[in-house]
């Protein structure tokens, strides 16, 4: 499995931890390859056929017609294929978060997969039927997929995992998206997949992992917590924890969730619009929005816009260009494997507020060196330099551990609710950066950078204010660290804090 391998130190050995986490980490996997890794995969591969793609459309509208399709319009369905996939995304949250709270996150995940495999047999049938317009259903029954595995995936992950390992758990949603959007680049390179001859077959290989899951999942248990607190089934849940952590060591983690149980009091789960009424998780909430949006408008968009530009300037030939692309893909790939053997050592603040800091570093940078792009002949190597910092600092702060703290802030009444609409927020983040982007570059060029340098601020502010250490602590005493947030004064917290931001301001 994609990611396995190299993820697996990680959960084997662990300093500090005496759970013995072989089947952990197999679990991890299993849910990884149909979930984020799928939707890395979607995401990515579309990119290498668009050429064939649109020839495709040309000719399908000529047979059809006798005309030639006109630019405007072509353009028009193009994007529709390509942007169906956030809607499609969603809806799939929707969808997601709501079968969990009724099946149970495995059986969600395992139901997931049909839609994968019914988009690949829409897009794989498009070419020889004649059909672009099974392009645009088979992408949105495979964002319908990406939306319910990208909401389910992290439940699991956050609510199987002991509390000491669970933000390298938890990683594992990154790392398997970023070797998925790396094996889209690989398949889809013209000597693999990416030929004129190929890309219909290309788009429907997202059945595979599909049926890995398929194969794999059912011999993995169900969430314990779901099963306790939400199903009141304290056997199967003293069973799960048993052949997860082992019959000696499974005591403490039974003891959390029962404390937890309790504290819920037979609470059952809240949809998620009940969620903004309740004042007891008001500034998780207010966090778990306000860090998806600054992920997707933290200018990593831009700099994968910017990365053909400065490599082209650079002197790597056109052609070349897909295979030095690939670099970048490996820089995510390590740096989220990076993140994985920092963020229970280090802690999530740290991760998360220098990576967001180091971003601002590298935006402010990149201005410059596109502004002079042709001033000197070493002026682009220095920006491909930038880019590739800028990567591995999104990888080893808000791309690693955004997925993390949604699934610590929260209790198991609340946790569903939240990912859908952390989730609900993020696809529609990422469907505007889509129609805005580029609006921005055209109107600002290399000077959107510049808003992209105060987003990350910002947000780095926000954080080291208002965001709490989580690392080594259980969901009820994370939430008790929010009680001052959530029932005090916030000018108060605000003037108590100004030393705090004073600080911040002063590192930067």
């Amino acid at each position: 499995m994609a990611g396995g391998p190299e993820y697996q130190p990680l959960l084997r050995k662990i300093p500090g931890s005496k759970h013995p986490t072989q089947k952990l980490f197999w679990a991890v996997c299993a849910v990884g390859i149909g979930g984020t890794f799928q939707y890395g995969y979607s995401l990515s591969v579309i990119n290498a056929p668009t050429t064939h793609i649109l020839k495709f459309i040309n000719n399908t509208w000529h047979d059809r017609r006798q005309t030639t399709l006109d630019e405007g319009l072509l353009t028009l369905i193009w994007s529709t294929i390509v942007s169906i996939f956030t809607l499609g995304g969603l809806l799939g949250t929707y969808i997601g978060g709501n079968l969990a709270n009724k099946l149970g996150r495995k059986k969600t995940l395992l139901i997931n997969n049909f839609f994968a495999i019914v988009a690949a047999f829409f897009m794989g049938l498009a070419e020889p039927a004649g059909l672009f317009e099974l392009l645009i259903i088979g992408r949105f029954f495979i964002g319908i997929n990406a939306g319910i595995g990208i909401c389910v995936q992290p439940l699991y992950l956050g609510e199987i995992a002991p509390k000491s390992i669970r933000g390298q758990t938890t990683v594992a949603i990154n790392v398997f998206l970023t070797f998925g959007i790396l094996a889209g680049q690989i398949v889809g390179l013209r000597e693999i997949l990416g030929s004129e001859d190929s890309w219909p077959f290309l788009l429907s290989t997202c059945c595979i992992p599909a049926f890995i899951q398929l194969l794999v999942l059912p011999f993995f248990p169900e969430s314990p917590r779901y099963l306790l607190i939400e199903e009141k089934n304290e056997y199967e849940c003293q069973k799960v924890l048993k052949s997860l952590y082992g019959p000696q060591f499974y005591q403490t983690e039974m003891e959390d969730i029962q404390k937890e149980s309790l504290a819920l009091n037979g609470e059952k789960p809240m949809k998620a619009l009940a969620l903004f009424s309740d004042r007891t998780i008001r500034w998780q909430l207010i966090i778990t929005i306000i860090t998806n949006v600054g992920q997707q408008l933290s200018g990593i968009n831009a700099i994968y816009f910017y990365a053909e530009y400065v490599f082209t300037r650079a002197g790597i030939p056109t052609q070349n260009i897909p295979y030095v692309t690939l670099g970048t893909g490996i820089c995510e790939c390590a740096t989220a494997l990076t993140c994985g053997l920092l963020i229970d050592t280090a802690g999530r603040r740290v991760l998360i507020i220098g990576g967001y800091a180091a971003m601002a570093l590298w935006c402010a940078l990149l201005t410059v060196t596109l502004t002079f792009q042709d001033a000197f002949s070493w002026v682009p190597y220095l920006s491909m330099a930038a880019i590739l910092a800028f990567i591995l600092c999104f990888g080893l702060g808000p791309g690693g551990v955004t997925n993390t703290l949604t699934a610590e802030l929260f209790t198991q009444s609340a946790r569903s609710g939240a990912y859908m609409i952390g989730g609900a927020v993020s696809w529609i983040s990422f469907f505007a950066v889509g129609m805005i982007f580029p609006f921005i570059v055209n109107g600002l060029n290399q000077y959107c950078f510049l808003f992209f340098l105060v987003e990350c601020v910002l947000i780095a502010g926000f954080i080291y204010i208002f965001v709490p250490e989580t690392k080594n602590k259980s969901f009820l005493e994370i939430k008790e660290d929010f009680q001052k947030l959530n029932f005090g004064h916030i000018s108060s917290i605000l003037r108590e804090d100004r030393s705090k931001y004073s600080t911040f301001a002063m590192e930067m």
